[in-house]
């Protein structure tokens, strides 16, 4: 069974019931075939109802705790449940119990569970009956745990398994359909660059197919009242589970899965190239090329004005700790978007710079490139471009060449039970120089565990706002970006807390007769109500206001509040690992005239600032080998 096929589809809404589902008899065919061929006479029961599906949902819900569950094996874990497999991925790749009157219960693995608004995809994927087998034996196993590099763990077995990975991307399709997050990747390219001139027509809002003769898709002040944060903050924060429901196109939805995977096999799940084949169709005009093999990926050939746009967008996660014991961490990754409007079917080689200094220690190419090395400096990617933008290559290096654009500390020690004192002192884009801009940076101090009353202070540089969770100062906005100089910013003031209000009644609650920890997370807002009992999210939020111990938590690594500040930040210019493209050397066979345009940008991730004065989680890293 190579490849990836998908037996069914479930799309689940907030209450449980099933919107919307899709099945597969081709798939279910080749299913009981490789059922009888091993024997498996007790797998072959046939798919179940919607019903059945939404009815086993709800009961893994209530025996995991939550729609996805610890991913760990807790007190209340008991076996044949996922979390007593104890491997955080099964908060993804669940199973489902499924009870018939006349018939002896029978599970349902993998299902590939999605979250994507208030809507849960499930996604069934082929595998073969063995595969079953060994996870039976799993989640009936004494131990707890097991490392990838063990041949009888979770982690082994889903590496055997390609499916997984085509049936997350499905769902994840699906999910991007369902809350109309199906636009190209960015493609935002600057008129500085050398390579053209005035390229910057379309180039605003949607970039359209470009298939000629086809037309083209066209503060709040800081001693803030509590009213007034707590309005705010409802209008920021709000339960995802108490919002409107936003109903399924379904004819949408099954026009994607019939052109995207006929028979249930994934062949393009490009929802902008099947909405072009779907409108425009094929005539005349695009006549198949007779002495080349037209690829899957460019239904279409372009016809118009040539050019080549590129971008490279990074990402940097960070943690920052300002303490000589704990060294600062740095990961990034990164990614070149592509949009190649070239006539025919030409092929593109793109050469790479600073791939070795950037030290690239994960590398992958789009389906119709192919990665060339030749040694140093000579690093080429060569691909046949589809149509539309599109994700050339994704990337992860472990050594910058540049210095991080913002640096500094962060301090907060409470001087009262309701009231702190806090410091930042920071430097941003130190080292960097012209083209090198920093669009905006915003630092925000997140309390969720305290209601802010106020706060009190102000910064040597930007604005500073509150809600009733959270502090916000906007050292750079939008629109008065720096570019070419150092910034010293410092920012130091109190914050006081509304009093802390604890519920007597819960602290029953919190012995380890509870569940061990049940989380309440998901948008679950449903939850079951029995005589005696509480408020699951109250019973965490208390066990956790009472610093129990780890091993009670869902994360294992974490313990009590650990405090931070997160930094929000956007550089055009350039890259943070050094690796670029020379729109110059770009080249196009068979020759044609396309100009290149080329731009740069890094967007910060997990980018923490831990409080020095307190606890912060940190992971050993290994000393390099001499």
């Amino acid at each position: 069974m190579a490849g990836c096929s998908i037996r069914a589809i479930w799309i689940l809404t907030p209450h449980h019931s099933v919107a919307f589902s899709r099945t597969f008899p081709v798939v279910e065919r080749r299913w009981r075939s490789a059922c009888a061929r091993d024997g498996e006479v007790a797998t072959q029961e046939p798919l179940p109802s919607d019903l059945e599906v939404a009815a086993a949902f709800t009961d893994r819900k209530q025996r995991e705790g939550s729609a996805r569950g610890f991913g760990i094996r807790v007190a209340s874990s008991t076996p044949g449940s996922d979390s007593w497999v104890d491997d955080p991925v099964t908060r993804h790749i669940i199973t489902l119990h499924i009870n018939r009157e006349e018939a002896e219960e029978y599970m349902l693995w993998p299902v590939i569970v999605h979250t994507s608004g208030n809507y849960y995809i499930l996604v069934l994927p082929l595998v073969e009956p063995k595969k079953v087998r060994e996870y039976r034996k799993l989640y009936q196993r004494n131990n707890c745990g097991g490392s990838v590099k063990e041949h009888n763990s979770l982690s082994s077995l889903l590496l055997s398994l390609p499916c997984i990975t085509g049936a997350f991307m499905v769902a994840h399709a699906i999910g991007d359909l369902i809350a109309g997050e199906t636009s190209d990747p960015e493609v935002v390219a600057t008129s500085s660059s050398s390579a053209v001139g005035g390229l910057l027509d379309t180039l605003t809002g949607s970039i359209g197919i470009g298939v000629a003769p086809r037309p083209k898709p066209t503060s709040v002040p800081i001693l803030a009242s509590a009213s007034s944060a707590a309005t705010l903050m409802g209008s920021t924060l709000v339960d995802s589970s108490r919002t409107m429901t936003k109903p399924i196109d379904k004819d949408l939805l099954r026009g994607f899965i019939s052109g995207s995977m006929p028979y249930g096999t994934p062949v393009d799940l490009n929802q902008n190239n099947l909405a072009a084949i779907r409108t425009t169709g094929f005539g005349s005009a695009d006549p198949p090329p007779a002495d080349l093999r037209q690829p899957a990926w460019k239904p279409y050939l372009y016809r118009g004005r040539q050019r080549v746009l590129l971008m490279t967008q990074e990402t940097i996660n960070a943690a920052l700790y300002d303490r000589e014991d704990i060294p600062d961490s740095f990961s990034i990754s990164g990614q070149i978007n592509c949009r190649a409007e070239l006539e025919g079917l030409p092929d593109v080689q793109l050469p790479l710079i600073g791939v070795k200094p950037a030290k690239v220690k994960m590398l992958s190419v789009h389906q119709s490139a192919q990665y060339s090395d030749h040694g140093e400096d000579k690093q080429a990617i060569i691909f046949s471009p589809p149509v539309g933008s599109f994700v050339l290559a994704r990337y992860q290096v472990s050594h910058a060449t540049n210095p991080a654009p913002v640096k500094g500390f962060y301090q907060l020690s409470l001087v009262s039970e309701d009231g702190g004192q806090f410091l930042f002192r920071l430097t941003l884009m130190e080292g960097y120089k012209s083209p090198y801009c920093m669009d905006f940076c915003t630092i925000i101090m997140p309390f969720p565990r305290r209601r802010i009353l106020s706060v009190d202070g102000t910064p040597s540089v930007g604005t500073v706002s509150m809600t009733e969770r959270l502090i916000e100062w906007k050292i750079v906005t939008s629109g008065r970006g720096i570019s070419g100089k150092t910034v010293d910013a410092t920012f130091s003031g109190t914050v006081r807390f509304h009093p802390r209000v604890v519920n007597k009644s819960l602290s029953v609650s919190l012995s380890k007769s509870v569940l061990g920890c049940t989380a309440a997370e998901d948008s679950d807002e449903e939850r079951e109500s029995s005589n005696n009992s509480v408020n699951v999210e109250d019973v965490l939020m208390e066990k956790l206001n009472w610093d129990l111990e780890a091993v009670d938590l869902e994360e294992p690594l974490c313990w009590q509040a650990f405090n931070y500040a997160k930094v929000s930040f956007k550089i055009t210019g350039g890259t943070f690992s050094g690796m670029t493209i020379d729109p110059k050397s770009v080249s196009i066979y068979p020759v044609v005239k396309a100009p290149v345009e080329y731009s740069m940008q890094v967007t910060s991730g997990d980018y923490i600032l831990w409080n020095t004065l307190a606890r912060s989680p940190h992971a050993a890293v290994p000393k390099d080998s001499c």
